[in-house]
């Protein structure tokens, strides 16, 4: 059975939850060093300088690409990519949109096998009146949750663009217009973008900035829909997380949604789409693992 290694940012991000899910549930062919390894996966691949360079050249190598922003994909981008190209065997995509995109830059296979769903973290824990009770939010407003970062790192109000804060503001602007119970619920950092819009608008909202995993779970539970309006994604991993917690869904066709949504649920105007939520029920662990052990071993 071939050892794997799979690499962590360090972080405190998404991808440090899943390499530490691959662990706890595939410790029969993980090791912790890649010196020990037959195999190194860069599941986080912007940081394989970490890993010493003679390592990537000895060992089979599988990189996973989990998107890729066409507008931000410079020069530097393509270096670096080519540079890793050199050392990478395979690489690993979770959605068709980046599959596209990574077959126009390698000559190496490319697999699509989407983010695997962990029902144990993402669960029911109590009702939906209770909850909002719990977290001050409107028992009878219409809840609309956006859970990830809208704002650029390099200042607080330039909008990243690719997670589609704008076209959120201008469905929720529209869903308004309609609905004046709604009331949305940011949780995150860097939301600032989101709440000056969201107040010039006067729409109400409440905000948690940066809560641990377990309130995003109870939040999920307190809504009524989750729009997903971003530009370009891996997942995104609330797909995943809003069909483990029931939440209905509107999304542009982005990352893994015509994989796990109803078509009558996409549209790049999401305020057209009609809700559903997410079936994810082919990723729950441990199924959502085989396909990955099945090209970690082949290689």
């Amino acid at each position: 059975m071939n050892k794997v290694f799979v690499l962590r940012p360090s972080e405190d991000w998404i991808v440090d939850r899943l390499v530490s899910e691959w662990y706890e549930y595939n410790s029969d062919m993980s090791v912790a060093d890649p010196s020990q390894a037959d195999v190194i996966w860069l599941l986080a691949n912007w940081c394989y300088r970490n890993i010493n360079h003679r390592l990537l050249t000895d060992k089979k190598v599988i990189t996973t690409i989990h998107h890729i922003v066409v507008e931000k994909f410079d020069q530097n981008k393509l270096f670096d990519f080519q540079q890793r190209d050199s050392i990478t065997d395979l690489y690993h995509v979770p959605n068709i949109h980046t599959y596209s995109i990574v077959k126009q830059l390698t000559k190496k296979p490319v697999h699509v096998i989407p983010y695997w769903a962990n029902q144990n973290v993402w669960r029911q824990t109590g009702t939906k009146a209770d909850l909002r009770k719990k977290h001050g939010l409107p028992l009878d407003g219409y809840l609309i949750g956006s859970f990830q970062r809208d704002t650029e790192g390099y200042d607080l109000k330039t909008p990243k663009l690719e997670k589609g804060p704008d076209l959120f503001l201008a469905a929720v602007e529209k869903f308004w217009q309609t609905n004046k119970s709604i009331h949305i619920v940011l949780a995150g950092w860097r939301r600032q973008y989101m709440m000056s819009g969201l107040d010039r608008l006067g729409i109400r909202y409440s905000y948690f900035d940066r809560p641990e995993q377990e309130i995003i779970n109870e939040l999920y539970q307190t809504l009524d829909l989750y729009p997903v309006t971003s530009r370009a994604e891996g997942g995104p991993q609330s797909l995943i997380e809003c069909g483990l917690l029931n939440i209905p869904v509107v999304s542009r066709n982005i990352g893994m949604a015509n994989r796990v949504l109803s078509q009558i649920s996409i549209c790049d105007d999401v305020t057209l789409a009609n809700s559903s939520v997410p079936n994810v029920e082919e990723l729950r662990l441990t199924k959502g693992f085989e396909e990955y052990r099945k090209l970690l071993q082949a290689l």
